[in-house]
């Protein structure tokens, strides 16, 4: 029963996020936390997500603007080594407050705390369209690229500030797509390259500790999700985009500053 909610949950959530850039790592990381411990889930997280990039660069990579995917790039690359720097050097992240959900715990942080603030504001202003017509000047993308980067290294929660800066750049929906794709993976490699294998290392395949399968359902699902996701891609309008992106901002944003995410 467990795993069948676990595969609706990858589904489910791949299809969505396929839209709205972000948002997949935010959301199975709970999901995965009830067949793993907490450290161990994270690199499962990070797994399903980086396959799924994979796939999903292969599906809608074509569309990318390359002109705004560089600007937003070039800065997000290497403050995410910083970032992934300073979370080794860290270690603990600090925790404010910690607290179990299922039998497995999960920590409050004070990086968690901001980013899922910004990002509960900026969902507040989506939903209520106080955001409607604004565009994102051209100048601060790489900026925008820069944060993005730098906290996709630090905390993990790059999506949600790379789809504010990027749904706010004037793109069709199939470039904003092909473009958030596009850097996440680019963020992705990053990131794991600095501690992806800290993060694998923890899951001990020999020992036979860890059972595979709830990790061989969340990938297949996911994957699954985002071939559905592709097909549905010209039934929906710019506007739809924009109420995804706002109601996944709100529950990212909610997932942040509980720890659920990473």
């Amino acid at each position: 029963m467990m795993e069948v909610l676990l595969a609706v949950v990858a589904l489910g959530v791949a299809a969505l996020t396929l839209y709205s850039g972000f948002g997949l790592g935010t959301l199975l990381l709970p999901a995965l936390a009830l067949f793993y411990p907490a450290h161990i889930a994270v690199g499962a997280t990070a797994l399903v997500h980086f396959l799924n990039n994979l796939l999903k660069l292969a599906l809608v990579g074509k569309h990318t603007d390359k002109q705004i995917f560089w600007r937003f790039a070039i800065p997000a690359v290497p403050c995410a080594f910083l970032g992934a720097a300073l979370l080794e050097w860290l270690a603990s992240g600090h925790a404010i407050a910690t607290y179990e959900l299922f039998g497995h715990p999960f920590s409050v942080t004070a990086v968690g705390l901001l980013v899922g603030g910004l990002v509960l504001v900026f969902a507040a202003l989506e939903l209520t369209g106080a955001l409607k017509q604004r565009a994102f000047p051209p100048r601060l993308i790489p900026l925008g690229g820069a944060l993005s980067g730098f906290f996709g290294g630090l905390s993990g929660h790059q999506g949600a500030l790379r789809s504010l800066v990027l749904l706010r750049s004037g793109l069709s929906k199939e470039a904003y797509i092909g473009t958030g794709t596009a850097a996440s993976a680019l963020v992705d490699v990053t990131r794991l390259a600095v501690y992806g294998f800290a993060l694998f290392g923890a899951w001990d395949v020999s020992t036979g500790e860890q059972p595979l399968r709830p990790l061989v359902v969340a990938i297949v699902f996911a994957l699954l999700g985002t071939v559905l996701g592709t097909r549905l891609i010209g039934k929906i309008t710019l506007d739809t985009l924009h109420r995804i992106v706002g109601v996944l901002l709100l529950l990212a944003g909610i997932a942040i500053v509980m720890g659920l995410s990473k």
